[in-house]
């Protein structure tokens, strides 16, 4: 593994299946350990509910606000600054219902595989 400086390229951002847009901020391929990722849900929009195996995940709310649902629990709201540390094999779902896009970074550790992505709805 090498030193590295990335600038991502908001050009790069893709929709997904699970109704959200992803900007990879690093998901390098020799560093397994960890990834970054920067998510935006549209207002009113819910991600589908999905679990990651083997993952464990952290959610950084930039901005907007949401309800999260960990694991079939109660919806919490989340707001700017507020962090989620959601567990591997966790079923996790977030939902905008604010006026302004959500926006947050996910942090995998490891990095993120679509191997490990599970839909569960």
């Amino acid at each position: 593994m090498e030193m590295l400086i990335k600038r991502p390229n908001n050009e790069d951002e893709f929709y997904t299946d699970e109704k959200c847009y992803i900007l990879e901020v690093l998901n390098e391929k020799d560093d397994r350990s960890q990834s970054i990722a920067r998510a935006t849900v549209k207002p009113g929009v819910s991600t589908t509910l999905h679990k990651l195996l083997n993952t464990s995940e952290i959610y950084f709310i930039l901005s907007g606000k949401a309800l999260v649902t960990i694991d079939f629990t109660e919806k919490q709201e989340v707001l700017p600054g507020d962090v989620v540390r959601i567990p591997p094999g966790k079923a996790q779902s977030i939902s905008n219902h604010g006026h302004e896009d959500l926006v947050f970074l996910c942090f995998c550790i490891p990095a993120f595989d679509p191997i490990n992505y599970v839909e569960m709805s």
